[in-house]
């Protein structure tokens, strides 16, 4: 048996399910090919997983229909602090501060957890997409006009156009022989929530550290998320830890300016590293998300980098096929990469650049570092800016989805 669709798209985190609701919304058949079970991800318990949402990338869920359901669940960012320090020290005396009443949006993004985004995405799917959970993208073959895409219960798809949104490893990447370019940091992101006795008023803090960036990202009620990026011997040291010493070892870097801290749910760990994938199409094939560029979470960009793909993926492929042109065609996945590459690749070069600048003892690079941010938080036409590339007001062209218009 082979089932015909226009896009199948390997993949079921975020970005592939995000893809296939906008693509489906104008008209397109899809097929969403998802290694996980159905129910993976979309219990009701907490674990502390959360995202921060750029308010683009806020729109773009609002654009697909998803937000009015998800907004009770969500937290403003409406402040963030970004300073330097060492753990017991505090943090130093100059840093960014970056608040959203000074941009017309008055906040700078949302956290999100991720049970309730999934869920989300899952439910919406159930009536728009053929969602495939369980099995995994085992083979691919241009055939013609179309490509042919083995599963791994047997099954064969064909389609104009096979999508990877599989992730750093992505099969379909390496299928083709996209090859990879990048570097490990040797550091380790610990990723947990914490429950602690004061409020945070919707401020992010973002700490620089010596061995890695701390950030602290308010959740709705006394709640924050932490993504603590350590060097790697450290962190599996840490990681091994029983819960009261692993809350004994963050204590000095979190500080106590949120009062007493304990945990709200299950600690995860996973290596860091850039990797950028050396194109983002090939014949009838396109990358998006990790599949095309994985960062680092200094300034948790990952998931929105992922949106701005399927948001420029999206709009291309729905004018080509509103044109009469094969959306699989070479001339049409080349507009995608030249619109999404130079951004990611910017994007995830200067990420590099601040782990890389920030993540070291050397006196003279501190004193550089305090002087810099002092500067740019001393400039508000320079700190505005900052701020609305952070958010994704600031990308030319900017993508419909992004702008919460549909397609």
């Amino acid at each position: 048996m082979m089932t015909d669709f226009d896009v199948v798209i390997a993949g079921g985190g975020l970005n592939g399910p995000a893809l296939a609701l906008a693509l489906a919304d104008a008209g397109l058949t899809v097929a969403v090919v998802d290694a996980r079970p159905a129910d993976a991800r979309a219990g009701d318990a907490f674990d502390g997983r959360a995202y921060a949402l750029a308010l683009a990338s806020q729109r773009l869920l609002a654009a697909l229909g998803l937000w009015r359901d998800l907004a009770d669940k969500a937290q403003e960012i409406r402040r963030v602090e970004a300073t330097q320090g060492a753990p017991g020290d505090g943090p130093g005396p100059f840093g960014l501060h970056f608040d959203g009443a000074e941009i017309e949006e008055g906040r700078l993004g949302y956290m999100l957890e991720d049970r309730f985004l999934y869920r989300a995405l899952l439910a919406a799917m159930r009536d728009r997409v053929t969602h495939l959970p369980g099995v995994s993208v085992t083979a691919q073959q241009v055939e013609g006009a179309t490509i042919r895409v083995a599963l791994s219960d047997g099954r064969d798809l064909r389609a104009r156009l096979l999508v990877g949104a599989d992730g750093r490893q992505s099969g379909v990447a390496e299928r083709a022989g996209i090859r990879r370019t990048g570097r490990d940091y040797g550091q380790i992101a610990l990723v947990a929530a914490v429950d602690h006795a004061l409020p945070h008023h919707g401020t992010a803090h973002q700490y620089f550290m010596p061995t890695g960036p701390l950030a602290i990202l308010p959740l709705p009620g006394n709640r924050s998320s932490i993504v603590w990026s350590e060097a790697a011997a450290q962190a599996r040291a840490i990681i091994a830890l029983p819960d009261a010493e692993f809350l004994a070892a963050l204590r000095p870097r979190f500080g106590d300016f949120l009062g007493e801290i304990r945990l709200a749910g299950p600690r995860f760990s996973y290596p860091l590293n850039l990797t950028l994938a050396e194109r983002y199409v090939d014949a009838r094939l396109a990358l998006v998300g990790d599949a095309a560029h994985g960062v680092h979470p200094v300034a948790g960009q990952g998931l929105n980098l992922g949106l701005r793909d399927v948001a420029a993926l999206a709009e291309v492929l729905v004018a080509a096929r509103r044109r009469g042109e094969d959306i699989g065609a070479e001339l049409v996945l080349a507009r995608y990469q030249d619109w999404r590459r130079p951004d990611a690749t910017a994007l995830a070069l200067g990420m590099d650049g601040v782990n890389t600048l920030f993540s070291n003892v050397n006196p003279l690079l501190r004193a550089a570092r305090e002087i810099g941010m002092g500067l740019v938080d001393a400039l508000p036409p320079l700190r505005r800016g900052f701020m609305r590339q952070a958010a994704g007001l600031s990308l030319h062209p900017m993508p419909r989805l992004l702008t919460g218009r549909r397609l």
